[in-house]
């Protein structure tokens, strides 16, 4: 016979089958049970973690610390029930105001968020973007994988924190793209700082930084007012293919397979995010390569 405690387990994860959900029924406290997940699910939130905080519950009432006497202080049960339904929604309230706002896209889904002081960020495919909206005044700080631009609210300062790097926001207008071996900031209003390995380099208005495979690549002056994907097009000027190929994995969620091509190779060149044939024709013509697809993977190959 299966314990109580895996019972609750599985019926938490709606897995138990129809011989389990009859002793699960048959458990005394089947109907408390029922309406302390009831309220749970009233108060949920995304990040909250409902399983653990019920399971922890349960234990409590499993095993109180005042144990009814002989004479039947009966009681005692419904109020450490009440109590323990209190301190959940009271850890919901607490979770609700402390823990991070995340955000995330998929491939070929771009979106836009407002922070709390009114700066925006908009996120580019497959990145996440996670702050603190508690804590904002006093640690204005936003944790990003993958790539956004930020327009930052006039008077207001905040840290951009990366695997590769910080950037320290002074008000301005930026892009960061942080993947497995590219970090870059372009700066395209006002003043940026970015720290990495402990330095600090200070970006202008057309200013870039840019590492590639652990080594800081020079670039040329950007003259563009807003980063190309945006407007739903991906730019690259002498980048390694690889870039290229990544890039264009996120926005159309498709995988390539290269053959007899060289993914260090520089590239030069555009892509749309919004037709998939001649996205392929703007990567491969340039580099004489072609392309052949089977299902969602695209094969490039050197003749």
């Amino acid at each position: 016979m299966m314990n109580r405690e895996t019972l609750i387990s599985k019926w938490l994860d709606n897995n138990l089958n129809d011989q389990e959900l009859q002793a699960f029924k048959n458990l005394e406290d089947y109907d408390d049970l029922v309406k302390l997940n009831d309220s749970l699910q009233a108060f949920k939130v995304d990040e909250y973690n409902t399983k653990q905080e019920l399971e922890s519950v349960l234990s409590a009432i499993k095993n109180p610390a005042i144990q009814p006497n002989k004479n039947g202080n009966n009681w005692l049960k419904p109020f450490m029930r009440i109590a323990a339904i209190l301190a959940v929604c009271f850890s919901l309230y607490y979770y609700t105001t402390t823990l991070d706002t995340t955000i995330s896209t998929e491939f070929a889904q771009k979106t836009t968020i407002e922070l709390p002081d009114a700066s925006s960020v908009s996120l580019n495919a497959k990145s996440t973007l996670s702050f603190n909206k508690k804590d904002w005044k006093q640690e204005r700080e936003v944790e990003l994988n993958g790539e956004a631009f930020f327009k930052v609210a006039k008077g207001s300062s905040f840290k951009v924190n990366t695997k590769s790097g910080t950037v320290t926001v002074y008000g301005t207008q930026f892009n960061v793209k942080q993947r497995d071996y590219y970090f870059e900031v372009i700066c395209y209003e006002g003043l940026v700082g970015v720290t990495h390995n402990s330095h600090e380099t200070k970006l202008k208005p057309g200013d870039s930084f840019l590492i590639i495979d652990g080594k800081i690549i020079a670039k040329e002056k950007e003259n563009r007012s807003t980063p190309s994907w945006l407007n739903n097009e991906s730019q690259f000027k002498s980048m390694p293919f690889k870039t290229v190929i990544a890039e264009f994995e996120r926005q159309y969620h498709v995988d390539f397979s290269l053959i007899n091509v060289d993914s260090t190779q520089l590239f030069t060149g555009s892509f749309a995010h919004d037709n998939l044939e001649m996205a392929l024709k703007n990567i491969t013509l340039p580099l004489q390569l072609t392309y052949t697809k089977e299902n969602n993977t695209i094969i490039l190959k050197r003749e």
